[in-house]
C-alpha cells in the first residue's frame, strides 16, 4: 500500500450537523429581508410588499428549482441560484432592477452570516490539529458556506467550493482540483464524507481511499473504502492503514484491502 500524504474532508454533516443551521439560515435570512424591506419602504412612504414569510419562501424555492433546470451548469452554485431567484422575486414585486440587486445582495450577506454559525463536533478541532501535523488537509464542499469564515477554516489551507467550479460532487473536478493544489496523487490521498454518491464513490473511482461516515453496516464496501459512524473514529482507520503500509514495506509485498 502507498503512503498516505493528504486527507480531504467534506464539511456539512461530516464535521458538524448541518440540518439545524440550514433551517435557521433559510428562515432567518428571508425574515430579515422582509423586515428590512418593510422598514425601507415605509420610510419612503411606499406600499408594503405582498410577500409573506411562508408564501414568499415557497416562491423563492420554486424560482431556485426552476433556475437550476433552466441553467443546469449552475445547478450546484447555490449562491448564484439564490441571488438570481431573489432578484427576480423582488422585481416581480415592483422593485426597480437596481433596488432588487441591492436587496438580494444584502439578503445573501445575511444568509452567509447565519450559514457560518455552525457548531463543529466537539472532537473535530482537536482531530484536525493532530492530523495537520502528519498530513496535508483540504476541504471539498457542495455547500455554499463561506469557506474562509467557517469555524474550522484555519485547518484547511486548501478549500474547494465545488459549486463555484460549476462542477458539484460527484463530479471529479473538485477532487482533482484539491489534489492538484496539494500536489498529491490520488493514491496518496483519502477523502472523508457522509454521502455515498457525492463523497465515497467519486473518491474511490479516482483511486483515493474513502471514509464513509454512516450508521449503515449492511452495505458491502468496494476496495479502499472504509466505514465509520462518526468522524472521531477516523484515527482508527488511519492507524489500520499505517500498520498495513508498514507491513507491506517490511515484507516487500503488495497490500490489498
Amino acid at each position: 500500500m502507498t503512503k498516505l500524504k493528504a486527507i480531504t474532508f467534506d464539511l456539512d454533516d461530516t464535521l458538524w450537523d448541518n440540518h439545524g443551521v440550514m433551517a435557521r439560515t433559510e428562515e432567518g435570512h428571508y425574515r430579515w429581508l422582509l423586515e428590512a424591506l418593510e422598514a425601507w419602504r415605509a420610510a419612503r412612504q411606499e406600499p408594503a410588499l405582498t410577500l409573506t414569510q411562508e408564501g414568499g419562501r415557497e416562491d423563492y424555492l420554486q424560482r431556485r428549482q426552476q433556475l437550476a433546470k433552466q441553467v443546469p451548469e449552475r445547478r450546484g452554485d447555490f449562491t448564484w441560484l439564490r441571488m438570481r431567484a431573489l432578484e427576480a422575486q423582488l422585481e416581480a414585486e415592483g422593485l426597480t432592477r437596481s433596488a432588487a440587486l441591492l436587496w438580494a445582495a444584502a439578503a445573501m450577506n445575511e444568509f452567509h452570516r447565519l450559514r457560518v454559525q455552525v457548531t463543529p463536533h466537539p472532537e473535530a478541532a482537536g482531530l484536525l490539529a493532530v492530523l495537520t501535523e502528519r498530513y496535508q488537509l483540504a476541504a471539498i464542499t457542495n455547500g455554499n458556506i463561506h469557506l474562509a469564515r467557517q469555524p474550522l477554516a484555519a485547518y484547511f489551507p486548501v478549500a474547494i467550493a465545488a459549486g463555484e467550479l460549476l462542477a458539484p460532487k460527484p463530479d471529479p473536478t473538485p477532487f482533482l482540483t484539491a489534489l492538484a493544489r496539494l500536489n498529491v496523487a490520488p493514491e496518496h490521498a483519502m477523502h472523508v464524507g457522509d454521502s455515498w454518491q457525492e463523497d465515497v464513490l467519486p473518491a474511490q473511482q479516482l483511486g483515493m481511499h474513502a471514509v464513509w461516515i454512516s450508521a449503515l453496516e449492511d452495505q458491502p464496501l468496494p476496495p479502499r473504502v472504509h466505514r465509520i459512524a462518526h468522524v472521531k473514529e477516523l484515527p482508527r482507520v488511519l492507524e489500520m492503514l499505517e500498520k498495513a503500509s508498514l507491513e507491506t514495506h517490511h515484507s516487500g509485498g503488495v497490500y490489498s484491502h
